[in-house]
C-alpha cells in the first residue's frame, strides 16, 4: 500500500523514519511543512525539511533530534564574536546545506528540485516533498510581541510569549509542490504524524488544494500529546493559551471531519470513547518514540491499524 505522511518537527521526523524502515521506498511519500522556513545570516533555512532529511539519512543529532551528529560550532562562534546574531544554532557542517540551498534558490531553482538532489546525495530513497515551492510564512500572534515569525517565537524567544493565534501568510496564493497532489491521490492512506497541529500540520493543509485532496482519503493522525503533555515543543502550551484543554482529545477535535482514525498512547486510554464519539476509530498503543526500535514499532502499529479500517 502506498502511504503519504504529513510531517514537521522532531516527532514527525521520528515516525517518518519508522515508516521508512518498514515500507518499500517507492511506497512512502513524505510531505514536509515549510511554513517555518526563514532567512538567517543571509541564508535560506528550512528547519523541518532538514530535520526530516537528516533523520532519514541517519545523520541527525540523536540527543536533540535536530541538526547533525558530531557537529561543531566554530563559524557561529566567530560570527557572534564579530557582533552577529547567534540565537539560531547553525553548525559548521549544517552550514553547507544552507549555503548550497541559498545559492540554488538565488538561481531561481525550485525548492523541490533542490531537495530531490540533496536526498540523492544523502542516500535517501523515499520521496520527500516540500509542501510548496512558494513561500509560506507561519506567523505566531502573541500577547507581548504582536505577530512573530515562527522561528523568532520558537527559538529566539524560547516559546515564552503567550499565543493568541496563527497566520499562514502566502498559503492561499501558494501551489502544492510538484507531485504532492498526485502522491496523495495515489495513496491508500495518509498519516498525519505526531507533529504540532498548529505550526507543523496546519500550514501544509492551508496550501491551496491539499486539504481538499484529503477529503476522500483514509486519513489517520497520531497524537503529539500524551497524558496532557507534549513529548517535545510547545504544543500543549499553545492549546492551553488558545483556550483548549491540552489533551489527545483536543487534538482529535482539532482534526474532526478530516481524520478517520486516531492513535493515542496507552496513558490516554480513558478518553477512547470520547474520541470515538467524534466519528473516529481509535488505536491505543505506545506512542512514545524513545528509540529506533520504538519508531519502527509505532509505524508498524499504525500500518496495522490502517489495515483494520480500510
Amino acid at each position: 500500500m502506498k502511504i503519504v505522511a504529513l510531517t514537521g518537527g522532531v516527532g514527525g521526523a521520528k515516525l517518518a523514519h519508522g515508516l521508512a524502515q518498514i515500507l518499500p521506498p517507492e511506497d512512502l511519500t513524505i510531505i514536509v511543512n515549510t511554513g517555518d522556513d526563514f532567512e538567517y545570516l543571509g541564508l535560506k533555512i528550512s528547519p523541518d525539511l532538514d530535520t526530516v532529511c537528516y533523520t532519514l539519512a541517519g545523520l541527525a543529532n540523536p540527543t536533540t533530534g535536530w541538526g547533525l551528529a558530531g557537529e561543531t560550532w566554530s563559524v557561529l562562534s566567530a560570527v557572534v564574536e564579530l557582533g552577529g546574531p547567534g540565537w539560531f544554532k547553525l553548525g559548521d557542517r549544517d552550514l553547507a546545506t544552507h549555503l548550497e540551498r541559498t545559492r540554488r534558490l538565488k538561481e531561481s531553482q525550485p525548492l523541490s528540485l533542490i531537495l530531490r538532489d540533496f536526498c540523492q546525495s544523502w542516500g535517501i530513497k523515499q520521496l520527500i516533498l516540500p509542501m510548496s515551492d512558494q513561500r509560506v510564512r507561519t506567523m505566531v500572534d502573541t500577547v507581548e510581541h504582536g505577530s512573530l515569525e515562527f522561528q523568532e517565537y520558537f527559538v529566539k524567544l524560547d516559546c515564552q510569549p503567550r499565543v493568541t493565534g496563527f497566520q499562514y501568510l502566502g498559503a492561499e496564493e501558494a501551489f502544492p509542490a510538484p507531485g504532492v497532489i498526485d502522491r496523495i491521490h495515489q495513496a491508500g492512506a495518509v498519516i498525519i504524524c505526531p507533529s504540532n497541529p498548529w505550526v507543523s500540520i496546519a500550514p501544509i493543509l492551508a496550501v491551496e488544494g491539499i486539504k481538499t485532496s484529503l477529503k476522500e482519503k483514509q486519513v489517520i493522525a497520531v497524537s503529539p500529546i500524551i497524558a496532557g503533555a507534549a513529548v517535545k515543543g510547545p504544543t500543549a502550551k499553545m492549546y492551553r493559551e488558545l483556550g483548549w484543554q491540552p489533551s489527545a482529545l483536543s487534538v482529535a477535535q482539532h482534526y474532526s471531519g478530516l481524520v478517520k482514525g486516531f492513535v493515542i498512547d496507552n496513558k490516554d486510554a480513558a478518553i477512547e470513547a470520547d474520541i470515538k464519539r467524534l466519528g473516529m476509530e481509535v488505536l491505543i498503543t505506545r506512542t512514545l518514540m524513545d528509540s529506533i526500535a520504538s519508531r519502527r514499532q509505532l509505524a508498524q502499529d499504525v500500518l496495522n491499524f490502517i489495515g483494520t479500517i480500510l
